[in-house]
């Protein structure tokens, strides 16, 4: 009996190890998809991911992808891509072919082309540029397409929470849509001048280099800013982005077109950084220079001499203590062009009061 007992475990056994050893050959011939799969049918997409896929086949069509040259060559749309060293998005402003971007997306090149959702390529001049705000306006110049201009919400009803969507073309990659919320309004952000822009949106809706003169959008397909920076030690989307909000740029973009420029409210002065003025213990505004014709070389008011004293020193504004020339600028847009200011201006330990008309100083700056 034991050995009979032994003789069939040994059997079982072998019959298991047999199984273990062809069990995946088997389940390969007989279990292997070698014809394509049965496709498993799903319900309809949520009503988020159908009000975004419905966003994006909207408004794509209203932006483009920005590309400027420095120098002249044969062809705007040559295959050299060496030879294309910016590049960013755009935005459809009109049918009569006005392209929002970023001033820093074209500044200091001398060929620029668009290329729009059709594929078609483009070329552009430059309408009007604004430094001071980051924004330019171009003109296409005969596009056989059909120009899709984007719809244009408001940035001052804009709410800390409410969802963003950006589209643009980062690290070139065409017609990207990323999502987010608005993290934060009223940010101040400087310029390539010395002026900051004010009202800023923050955004965490992944933002990248190529995404800048894109859209931001809310969540009814409408313009609420033109994506313009990132804040990011390694140059990308670090979850902090920033637009212009459209409320700046409606009124920028119609000045541009109509006018080429936009009025810079300004008294005509270049002031020392602030900074200059802590280490030598001074609290106000040193100012070095006036521009000629300003309304500040007007009044009399006078910079450094030419052996290294210093001259007049602005303190207060409208009886408003005024430390550093982002505080006098900001100041002086709030009142606008024509507008009159009170300024408390110290001179070899005197003070006097000056009363000067805000001006449009964008010409001066140029000079």
């Amino acid at each position: 009996m034991p050995v009979r007992f032994l003789r069939f475990v040994i059997v079982w056994l072998l019959a298991l190890a047999t199984v273990w050893v062809m069990q995946p050959y088997l389940s390969a011939l007989w279990f292997s998809a070698s014809a394509p799969r049965t496709v498993t049918p799903r319900a309809d997409l949520a009503a988020s991911e159908q009000a975004t896929v419905r966003l994006f086949k909207e408004v794509s069509p209203s932006v483009v992808h920005v590309f400027a040259r420095g120098t002249p060559s044969t062809s705007m749309f040559s295959d050299e891509e060496s030879s294309v060293v910016q590049s960013g998005s755009g935005i459809v402003w009109d049918v009569a072919g006005h392209v929002i971007t970023n001033n820093h997306v074209i500044s200091g090149t001398a060929q620029i082309g668009v290329r729009l959702t059709s594929g078609e390529f483009v070329a552009a001049r430059v309408v009007g540029a604004a430094p001071n705000y980051d924004l330019a306006v171009l003109q296409l110049e005969r596009p056989r397409s059909a120009l899709h201009p984007i719809g244009v919400g408001r940035s001052a009803d804009l709410q800390v929470g409410q969802s963003t969507f950006a589209i643009g073309n980062p690290y070139g990659l065409d017609q990207t849509l990323t999502s987010g919320i608005v993290s934060a309004l009223g940010r101040r952000l400087p310029s390539v001048t010395a002026r900051e822009v004010k009202g800023m949106i923050q955004t965490d809706a992944p933002i990248n280099p190529g995404n800048s003169g894109g859209p931001l959008l809310d969540s009814a397909g409408r313009l609420i800013g033109v994506n313009s920076a990132i804040v990011s030690g390694s140059g990308a989307s670090a979850g902090i982005g920033f637009a212009i909000p459209v409320d700046i740029v409606n009124r920028v973009a119609a000045e541009l077109i109509r006018d080429g420029h936009v009025p810079l409210p300004g008294i005509g002065i270049v002031a020392a950084k602030q900074g200059q003025a802590t280490s030598l213990g001074i609290d106000g505004i040193i100012v070095l220079r006036t521009l000629p014709g300003s309304p500040a070389a007007q009044a009399g008011i006078e910079g450094v001499s030419d052996d290294g004293l210093v001259g007049d020193i602005i303190t207060e504004v409208n009886g408003k203590p005024v430390h550093s020339m982002e505080e006098l600028t900001s100041i002086l847009e709030d009142k606008g062009v024509g507008k009159q200011v009170e300024l408390t201006v110290e001179r070899a330990g005197r003070t006097r009061t000056l009363k000067l008309s805000v001006g449009d100083i964008s010409q001066l700056a140029q000079r």
